[in-house]
């Protein structure tokens, strides 16, 4: 089956700009997301749902997950894993994968985009992370939060950058520790090291330069995680942080700054 259609796609669209691209301009888009090579692994991994989907999808591409610190993860699930974003696409499935595998029942706080994949539309819960959510939205949120469930999430919603001459995420939103204290979950704090390539960076660095607001590099994450097909990932999982311990000393803004900047220590 054909899950990712992108001319399908640009036909839906209520857009004259894009009902008007020309036939090669489509086939071009295709090729740069790499939709033959997505519709494959969806295809072959068909019989599998959820967490279970997403190791058969690493599996398939021949990408490994080094974990140091599994004996981290608590006994009780109700918990916020956090996690940067280096990757885009693997850090998601990879982050998933462990956390699911490990307790089962997991939500993972995503955008629309994961409706493409009907494998992963139960582990889903659809957020708008370029502005504001509707109603029924922030009420099925704060149902979850209030959930045993546990919830994977990267703060800081994007996929990382240049920052400070460095690749990695810039500011964590404050919202997880907010629905942490207000939830009475603990953090478990996780990081994936690695980067995408240079192209991926440029393309940001040329885009910023000239002003553009489009990601236009957001098109290359499919490549990136076929770049990664035959790799080893490492992964660190940090000792759970209690919700209690996320006083009033520091305000919710310094203590997602501080969490993230434990991510990067080691």
């Amino acid at each position: 089956m054909k899950y990712i259609d992108i001319a399908k796609q640009i036909k839906s669209r209520d857009s004259k700009l894009l009902n008007n691209l020309p036939v090669f301009i489509v086939k071009l888009i295709e090729r740069i997301i790499k939709q033959d090579g997505l519709n494959q692994i969806i295809n072959d991994c068909a019989e599998f749902d959820g967490p279970e989907f997403l190791v058969k999808a690493l599996e398939h591409e021949n990408i490994k997950l080094e974990i140091e610190g599994m004996e981290n993860l608590p006994e009780s699930g109700k918990c916020f894993f956090v996690a940067n974003h280096p990757f885009g696409f693997v850090d998601s499935m990879g982050l998933n994968a462990i956390i699911g595998s490990h307790y089962g029942e997991i939500k993972s706080i995503g955008n629309e985009l994961f409706n493409f994949i009907p494998n992963l539309r139960s582990l889903i819960l659809n957020v708008n992370v370029f502005g504001k959510n509707s109603r029924n939205t922030i009420i099925e949120l704060n149902k979850l939060y209030a959930s045993d469930v546990p919830i994977t999430h990267f703060p800081y919603g994007l996929v990382s950058r240049i920052h400070e001459n460095k690749v990695q995420d810039k500011i964590w939103k404050k919202s997880f520790i907010k629905k942490a204290v207000t939830n009475q979950r603990d953090i478990v704090p996780i990081r994936f090291y690695g980067r995408n390539s240079n192209l991926f960076y440029s393309i940001y660095r040329i885009r910023k330069f000239f002003g553009i607001k489009a990601n236009l590099e957001l098109m290359l994450l499919p490549r990136e995680m076929f770049r990664k097909n035959g790799k080893t990932i490492k992964v660190k999982i940090y000792p759970v942080i209690s919700y209690k311990t996320l006083d009033k000393s520091k305000s919710h803004e310094e203590w997602a700054e501080e969490i993230r900047t434990l991510v990067y220590q080691s």
